[in-house]
């Protein structure tokens, strides 16, 4: 291992880290627990004005705890990855039934919640109560894959135990959250996936992998895989300048949230329409398709617009809503139904 790891690294971090994101300069827990969990797999840029306004809503566990879920996920709504904001809620509601509302201190505890995983657990912990502890979230993989030369990809479970390894054997004895914030902003920064700081990192003259010329060897990329294509229709039921959105189920894709009514077979959407929402409609329209990515499959969406004629007195079920399309853009959406809902909205104003 390099004994002076940790020492160049905190060097480093004190001139040249980051040192005023608005998360930083606090030990509490819940700030820090919200922040780490926004913060896996988006960037620090996308998340600092989601962060400011899901704390001005939910400035502590019990306000966020108590909440109605439509609030919590219409507050996420863009940032994705929606299970993380379930997660947060239901961690926040065990924080007070088992808790007492305080925000358990060991690894364990903090570990036991749900949505956080090891790093994530000493990330927080670190950060809140200055425990010593590695984290290994997807920055800091790249710069131990690098400096250390270690071979294959992170996501294996026989390299990401090497990583854990040596993420533990660098650790300092004191000073370990500016070690943990460093660690983070090193691979945020400098060791970047592409085109990395090599001249300025405070690590060159020991990574292994520019030694040998191969930085861009590590670490190894995810290995090939086809990403499956997934097909669905969309509706867009338009009355008197509303449209209807319908709950999602609570687990799944974009589980809790507001979404346009879905069929595979779009030929059927007249009877679909009839049956589901007592709705008659005008034939409908095709709108210019909506592709969007998943992490493990990508959604081909033929939205349909829906000129609602006439609906069924009563036709109103449990779990559906009929909104203004400005209000509808407020609530808790999809970032695809946004899309489709804007592109209403333009073109209702086109054609005024």
């Amino acid at each position: 291992m390099s004994p002076d790891f940790s020492k160049r690294l905190l060097v480093w971090h004190k001139r040249h880290g980051r040192h005023d994101l608005p998360w930083q300069g606090t030990r509490d827990a819940y700030r820090i627990w919200v922040s780490e969990i926004m913060l896996q797999q988006t960037q620090v840029a996308a998340v600092i004005p989601y962060y400011a306004r899901f704390l001005q809503r939910f400035p502590d566990i019990a306000a966020l705890a108590g909440a109605a879920q439509d609030e919590v996920l219409r507050l996420w709504s863009g940032l994705g990855y929606y299970s993380r904001a379930r997660n947060l809620q239901r961690a926040a509601q065990l924080v007070v039934e088992r808790h007492g509302g305080v925000f358990p201190r060991t690894l364990e505890e903090i570990e036991a919640l749900p949505g956080i995983g090891r790093s994530t657990a000493a990330a927080i912990a670190a950060f809140a109560y200055g425990t010593r502890a590695a984290i290994l979230d997807g920055n800091v993989k790249r710069v131990l894959a690098r400096h250390f030369a270690v071979d294959g990809y992170p996501g294996e479970k026989r390299v990401e135990a090497r990583l854990w390894q040596i993420a533990e054997a660098q650790l300092p004895p004191r000073a370990i959250e500016r070690y943990t914030q460093a660690m983070m902003d090193l691979g945020a920064t400098l060791c970047t996936r592409t085109k990395p700081g090599c001249g300025a990192c405070p690590l060159s003259q020991t990574c292994r992998a520019l030694a040998l010329d191969r930085v861009k060897d590590f670490p190894a990329p995810r290995p090939a895989k086809a990403v499956p294509t997934r097909a669905t229709h969309m509706l867009l039921l338009v009355r008197d300048g509303e449209v209807l959105l319908e709950k999602r189920p609570p687990s799944g894709i974009w589980g809790g949230m507001w979404s346009l009514p879905e069929l595979e077979d779009g030929a059927r959407a007249r009877a679909h329409c009839r049956g589901h929402y007592g709705c008659t409609i005008a034939e409908p329209e095709a709108m210019a398709p909506l592709a969007h990515g998943f992490t493990h499959f990508k959604l081909n969406i033929q939205p349909l617009l829906c000129r609602v004629k006439k609906v069924a007195p009563a036709a109103r079920e449990t779990g559906q809503m009929w909104l203004g399309v400005e209000d509808a853009l407020g609530a808790a959406i999809p970032v695809p139904v946004r899309k489709l809902l804007q592109r209403l909205l333009a073109a209702d104003g086109d054609a005024a």
